[in-house]
């Protein structure tokens, strides 16, 4: 029932349908949970039944045709009495909980309304207003009265969100002969990770000067959902000072071509893209070598240790608005980060116009503070943005403002549906920075 109540908990404040009138005008109709009844059967489904009724005077304008004459005239004082059976289905465990909308009619609407010709009441015409009554029932009946459908497609049940199922450990080694991007015939590469089908913000290894061979051996967990269908995705970019970083190659593991728990090494040649009758991909653009590891969860793993570290998720304090939650963030360390005239490190998160910050570190390229902030939130923030910064500030007999160290933009779907993620982030418009941060989604 905590997936259905997940369902429900999204139509908790009132259900809003919008109701297209073919001619560039909608009518939005509001219901409260009271007026709704609601069924949960077997299936992967929840089952909706409300009483719509509303009435208005919209600008409507309709072409009449009679006896081979045509006019324009007004609709006036519009009234619409229905009872329809709403389907969402099927359940999924990512926003907004369902894949398809099907709506049918339980018995045949009413529909009242008045048409307005030149100051004349055209449904004052005798025998008219009753013929035009039957055809709108009648029509719209033969289209939508039950059994007979709308079916509205909200997203591919086959991409909806899905469990982690293991935990990919890749080893970044080195690269050789590397295309000269630069125009002193060298290039500043790193590396970009990413599993395919997953939103999280792609890993990056740190950049390597002037260096067309470069060594990195730095090590990252990827988090899995699915090894059948998901790739990991290797690009190496000529970092750039200023300006869009250029694309030195690329190549793609299939995870399906991973032995559980066997780390192999792979040597792969860069290409251009991974289209296949690319012409560009004969040009060699040199070779990247890495070690990977899939490993599957055991049976009775827990989902929360797809984090770097375990650990039972809290809940949300008392108080705590109800469908609602506390956004956690715990800011630990960065790395690599420096300033062009002072490096006296502090972090500010920026969350829904809420601002926070760490204390200031002096004289530190390595910060490590340690500190949690929480955001109480009124509904998951499921399509929301966070924003962390590093900033330096400069001692208090210095000349020179403060400076900022890099940024990192992040996504929150995941950390919601996930309930915590720890990870370490390439700091933007830094050479080398990064900055390690978990975010735990708390609730009741």
């Amino acid at each position: 029932m905590g997936f259905f109540s997940t369902v429900l908990g999204f139509f908790g404040f009132g259900v809003g349908l919008t109701l297209g009138l073919g001619i560039g005008y909608y009518i939005f109709i509001y219901f409260q949970p009271s007026d709704v009844k609601v069924y949960t059967t077997d299936e992967q489904e929840l089952i909706m039944e409300p009483s719509v009724k509303w009435a208005g005077n919209p600008n409507i304008t309709v072409l009449v045709k009679a006896y081979g004459l045509k006019a324009t005239a007004q609709v006036i004082d519009l009234q619409v009495f229905a009872l329809p059976r709403i389907t969402l289905k099927p359940l999924v465990p990512s926003f907004p909980c369902f894949a398809k909308i099907l709506v049918s009619l339980m018995e045949k609407p009413h529909v009242d309304f008045g048409l307005k010709l030149l100051g004349a009441d055209l449904m004052a015409i005798p025998g008219l207003y009753g013929f035009v009554q039957e055809t709108i029932k009648t029509q719209v009946a033969n289209m939508y009265l039950w059994p007979k459908v709308l079916e509205v497609q909200i997203m591919d049940p086959a991409k909806a969100q899905k469990k982690p199922v293991g935990i990919l450990y890749v080893n970044v080694v080195r690269a050789v002969k590397l295309t000269k991007k630069d125009l002193l015939g060298k290039s500043d590469p790193y590396v970009k990770l990413k599993l395919t089908e997953d939103k999280l913000p792609s890993k990056k290894t740190s950049v390597k000067r002037s260096n067309l061979n470069p060594e990195w051996n730095e090590e990252f967990k990827l988090v899995v959902k699915d090894p059948e269908s998901q790739a990991l995705e290797l690009t190496i970019y000529d970092w750039e000072q200023v300006g869009k970083h250029d694309r030195i190659g690329m190549n793609v593991i299939p995870l399906k071509d991973l032995t559980p728990d066997e780390t192999k090494y792979v040597t792969l040649n860069l290409l251009k893209s991974m289209d296949a009758n690319d012409p560009a991909n004969e040009k060699f653009r040199g070779q990247l070598t890495i070690d990977v590891t899939y490993k599957p969860f055991k049976e009775g793993d827990s989902d929360i240790e797809t984090t770097d570290e375990s650990g039972v998720i809290e809940k949300a304090p008392d108080g705590t608005p109800e469908g609602g939650g506390l956004l956690v963030v715990i800011v630990h360390e960065a790395q690599d980060v420096e300033g062009k005239h002072h490096t006296n490190p502090y972090a500010r998160i920026l969350f829904k116009g809420e601002e926070r910050k760490t204390k200031h570190i002096k004289k530190n390229r390595d910060p490590r503070w340690e500190q949690e902030f929480g955001f109480v939130c009124e509904e998951p923030p499921i399509n929301e943005k966070m924003q962390v910064e590093v900033i330096s500030r400069p001692s208090s007999l210095g000349i020179h403002s403060k400076e900022s160290l890099g940024y990192i933009v992040i996504s929150l779907a995941d950390v919601i549906n996930n309930k915590r993620i720890n990870e370490k982030y390439h700091l933007i418009d830094s050479k080398n920075g990064r900055i390690q941060l978990e975010l735990q989604w708390r609730t009741s």
